[in-house]
């Protein structure tokens, strides 16, 4: 089952996809069961009646799914909280030793977007780079866990992220500006769907990465330095994550940071794809010298 909202933004609909007995996917109005999918959804067991309601075959098709814009299949989370160099090689090639703790930064929440929005260079950017990560939705109020076993429960499921980040922002500086290169206008992209915890092995999942076709990252969700248990236990020892929070797990090697690729120029494309979760494209434009078409859904 895969859980996503769809249409123009601000007025998405919950949409649940499943298989039939054909094998065939349909997508379901889950209206009847939910006005939107967000954390007071996830935390009532709104999982639970979606599946439930798919299997009695109460929800009714929706006609037109493919004709509409892919929203963020969470409605604006409270908090977007990221690991960082949580890869060894991904690290390695920042110039950094891979970390003995978590390393933890916030990104604001209204950089969600869609997952085949366009996508803005800011002004001013130079060093505008592409990361592929694991996302986790958090499906209730959790704080100061005290096993592993907690941690993994808490999660209600996951979707595929690109953790656009400007490097010229985030890194020089005697103190470093990690929050200035996380915050920008749209650079947030989640989904295409919301998988649900049980239907997904979060501990081997491909994760890839393309610009203009060519690749750049692929490598695997084993190679986690933190592994989804142990990062939802350590955050919930200095903060509450709530239900709808997104937390995203770090990205692999292959970003522009490394040297070996250019950076994100006016009209590249980039695709990010995990096994299982889906996959996306954003076409950048230049803000303020292109115009593009938010709204513009591709295959």
């Amino acid at each position: 089952m895969k859980i996503a909202r769809l249409g123009e933004q601000g007025r998405e609909i919950p949409v649940v996809i499943a298989t039939d007995s054909t094998g065939t996917e349909i997508s379901y109005d889950a209206r009847p069961v939910t006005a939107t999918i967000d954390g007071a959804f996830l935390a009532g067991g709104g999982i639970a009646a979606l599946r439930e309601a798919v299997n009695n075959g109460t929800l009714p098709v929706l006609e037109n799914a493919t004709q509409l814009r892919i929203g963020s299949p969470i409605a604006r989370p409270n908090n977007v909280i990221c690991i960082g160099m949580n890869y060894a090689a991904h690290a390695a090639e920042s110039g950094a030793l891979p970390p003995t703790i978590p390393v933890v930064f916030l990104k604001p929440n209204n950089t969600v977007a869609g997952p085949f929005d366009a996508a803005p260079i800011p002004p001013l950017s130079a060093k505008y780079d592409w990361e592929v990560e694991l996302g986790v939705v958090i499906g209730r109020e959790v704080s100061y866990l005290s096993t592993l076993a907690e941690a993994a429960d808490a999660v209600a499921g996951y979707v595929i992220a690109n953790d656009l980040s400007e490097r010229e922002y985030q890194i020089p500086g005697a103190a470093g500006q990690w929050t200035k290169g996380k915050s920008l206008p749209k650079s947030t992209p989640l989904g295409p769907w919301l998988v649900p915890a049980g239907d997904v092995d979060e501990n081997g999942l491909q994760l890839k990465s393309w610009v203009n076709g060519e690749p750049r990252q692929d490598s695997n969700t084993a190679d986690l330095i933190f592994d989804v248990p142990t990062i939802i236990h350590h955050l919930s020892q200095y903060m509450v994550l709530e239900p709808g929070d997104v937390v995203l797990t770090g990205t692999p090697e292959g970003v522009a940071l490394s040297g070996r690729f250019p950076y994100i120029q006016n009209g590249d494309i980039v695709e990010v794809e995990i096994d299982g979760l889906g996959r996306q494209r954003q076409e950048f434009f230049r803000t303020g010298t292109d115009t593009a078409n938010t709204s513009a859904q591709e295959a």
